[in-house]
């Protein structure tokens, strides 16, 4: 087992990981604004539900039309990413393939069939059904999105606190014991919450752009504001829901992933009372030099944010790099080895596991099998750890997950601003929006001769071509969170269980490099496909019925 994964050629590992990063980065294109649009077409059909209003029939209908185009291309994307679990990871979905597998079985089963059937119900059943059904069809198609999700989230955040699992020495595989455990971890609940929330703000951003291009192109007017003031709620509720949601992720990432945690925040030697790094001077083409300084240069952070982000206490306890690498004793007084001490149990599990699977191969007796059974329970927590030669290669790649943490949380700042001042000129909130006005005109944003009527239909053209800039933005920010999250739990493919290098796949690298570089062709002309389609169909609008 040992010989077999580490005489993997090293240019296959590069590879397959490079393979799916960009499979995934393309596919999680698609994904946000699928969850963000079910949220604002759903809203938008029930009040026509709940008023028989055709205008609001027709503007349902106009955004599911965008829905649609952006459902297909994420369907595609995400079918290749599964597959190459398969093809690229077989040592990783042998080894864990019952756990693993089990979320994604009751994803298709479940969660991608219902979506699949409601979603034609919503887009060719207007006529066909009564209105409750369909109303019922276009949540239904939204949910199954969601739970879609759920299930794939499930998954991801198994593999980056896996629980829920025993190894069998027998199979060689880890086998589920507990079904809930891996469904309703509390990191699988965070991350799910933290991620679909956000993912609404990519649909809200989305919307707002279009509708200020309408209102730049001066048509449309009345779908553009009304879909502004929908659109502006959700964004404003979800940036605030994804700072909260975000604050208890990183409390489960500090918990199970402190090397995470630690490469976000460069922090190289941790303690009490430590502050949230705002800024600081580290490479982002280099890895850090935690080794060697005591904190990145250049540093300003607020006092005591980071303990209270962590622990909930302003006091909390922090380890950093070198902590984690060199051993330390955690507030409730029990000590946690040093990366070598677990590279050596980790080395005595796999001797374990050779002797064990040898004896009994010839037949030893009980008890020399069940010596062997204790050496690997007692060490199976650090069995990732005896593939690892350096203790330095479980330090992940700081200047990625230090910069991809700041852009993400600076993008949410200016998101809560964005849609805050959206929900105020849009509602045309008397007090407010007189103040913001004046605080508008003081900056010399808007002419101080503006009058009372300056709403979000009069406003200066660059206000509209900033809010369609925020699109890319948007999903700069929702991509950077994954970047957080992949990055910072490098080199595990799975968190202190399996690393990338024993996970892979033993095939050619250059089979894995001509596929990259197929799939780097195909994704991106999907990609332009479906620019191209969905600035059309923006372009021609939407289409009234006869009143």
């Amino acid at each position: 087992m040992n010989d077999l994964f580490l005489n993997i050629d090293a240019n296959s590992i590069d590879w397959a990981r490079a393979q799916f990063a960009l499979t995934a980065i393309y596919h999680w294109l698609f994904v946000p604004l699928t969850l963000g649009l079910a949220v604002i077409m759903g809203i938008c059909e029930t009040i026509w539900y709940r008023t028989r209003n055709t205008f609001w029939r027709d503007t349902a209908q106009f955004w599911q039309k965008l829905f649609g185009i952006n459902f297909a291309m994420g369907v595609a994307t995400g079918i290749i990413l599964e597959f190459e679990f398969g093809t690229n990871w077989s040592n990783y979905s042998w080894f864990v393939g019952d756990i693993f597998g089990a979320p994604l079985a009751v994803e298709g089963i479940l969660a991608f069939f219902m979506e699949s059937t409601f979603v034609a119900v919503m887009f060719f059943g207007w006529k066909k059904v009564s209105p409750g059904f369909h109303l019922a069809a276009t949540w239904l198609t939204g949910l199954g999105a969601t739970i879609s999700a759920w299930w794939i989230l499930v998954a991801n955040a198994w593999m980056q606190y896996p629980t829920g699992c025993e190894f069998n020495p027998d199979t060689m595989r880890n086998e589920m014991v507990s079904f809930f455990d891996v469904a309703l971890s509390p990191f699988a609940i965070d991350k799910f919450c933290h991620t679909v929330i956000s993912a609404w703000i990519v649909g809200a951003v989305f919307v707002v752009a279009v509708c200020s291009w309408y209102l730049l192109k001066k048509r449309e007017t009345k779908l553009a504001v009304e879909s502004i003031k929908i659109a502006a709620i959700v964004g404003l509720v979800a940036s605030l829901g994804a700072g909260m949601t975000g604050h208890k992720s990183a409390q489960s990432v500090a918990e199970v992933q402190p090397m995470k945690l630690a490469a976000m925040e460069a922090l190289y030697n941790g303690g009490t009372d430590i502050g949230l790094t705002a800024v600081a001077w580290v490479n982002p083409f280099e890895q850090a030099n935690y080794q060697g300084e005591d904190a990145a240069p250049l540093k300003i952070d607020m006092p005591y944010a980071l303990s209270f982000m962590a622990t909930n206490d302003i006091h909390g306890y922090v380890p950093g790099i070198n902590d984690i690498l060199n051993g330390y004793t955690k507030p409730d007084g029990t000590r946690e080895p040093s990366v070598d001490e677990k590279i050596a149990r980790g080395k005595q599990a796999i001797t374990a596991l050779a002797a064990y699977r040898k004896a009994k191969k010839e037949g030893a007796s009980e008890s020399e099998l069940n010596e062997q059974l204790q050496i690997i329970k007692a060490n199976m927590k650090y069995f990732g750890y005896g593939y690892v030669k350096d203790k330095n290669d479980i330090v992940p790649f700081v200047p990625v997950n230090f910069w991809s943490f700041r852009i993400m949380v600076g993008l949410g700042c200016l998101f809560i601003l964005f849609f805050a001042l959206i929900t105020i000129l849009a509602f045309r909130i008397p007090f407010l929006s007189i103040t913001i006005r004046r605080l508008l005109a003081i900056l010399c944003i808007i002419p101080e001769t503006a009058s009372d009527e300056y709403n979000i239909t009069a406003l200066p053209k660059w206000h509209y071509i900033l809010a369609i800039v925020l699109v890319p933005l948007a999903y700069i920010a929702s991509e950077s969170g994954w970047l957080v999250a992949e990055f910072g739990r490098q080199p595990w493919t799975i968190q202190d269980m399996l690393p990338t290098w024993v996970a892979v796949s033993d095939v050619d690298s250059f089979s894995v490099a001509l596929t990259f570089f197929l799939f780097l062709f195909l994704f991106t002309l999907m990609l332009c496909v479906e620019i191209n389609i969905l600035l059309k169909q923006i372009k021609k609008g939407p289409e009234y019925s006869e009143k």
